[in-house]
């Protein structure tokens, strides 16, 4: 870590280690060791803080908050009607896909039963016993 960098998270966390993210810590407690003039960074931060730390906190008035409150949208009137029928009709279409699916499912179901049943009867009549071999 360079000094540089030390001054930018003195900067945006303060002179308070346990602040600052905790990949950064040990590097900035060993930089500060192995330099001791980067201690008046961390003073200087440390002055800063206590300056915000006194400063006021800002109490918005009563008036403030009423102007607020009554310049915020207003919450508009549903249309339940339309929410509803966009609502029937993507559970029409889901039950629609739904049909389609066991309906295919069913089919294929039955012709490849019937595709199967043909192939066992052909592939019989190629290696069984023919009736002209038997009488001749």
């Amino acid at each position: 870590m360079k000094a540089e960098r030390l001054h930018q998270l003195a900067d945006a966390y303060g002179a308070d280690l346990r602040r600052w993210p905790a990949s950064e810590r040990a590097f900035a407690e060993s930089l500060i060791a192995a330099d001791p003039s980067l201690r008046m960074v961390m003073d200087e931060a440390a002055a800063l803080d206590a300056l915000l730390g006194a400063a006021p906190a800002p109490v918005p008035s009563a008036d403030l908050a009423a102007r607020i409150l009554a310049a915020a949208p207003k919450p508009k009137a549903r249309r339940f009607h339309l929410d509803r029928l966009a609502w029937f009709l993507g559970a029409g279409w889901a039950a629609a896909a739904c049909a389609g699916v066991v309906a295919g499912v069913g089919l294929t179901g039955h012709i490849t039963a019937d595709a199967r049943a043909d192939a066992v009867l052909y592939q019989s009549s190629l290696t069984g016993v023919d009736d002209t071999e038997v009488l001749g």
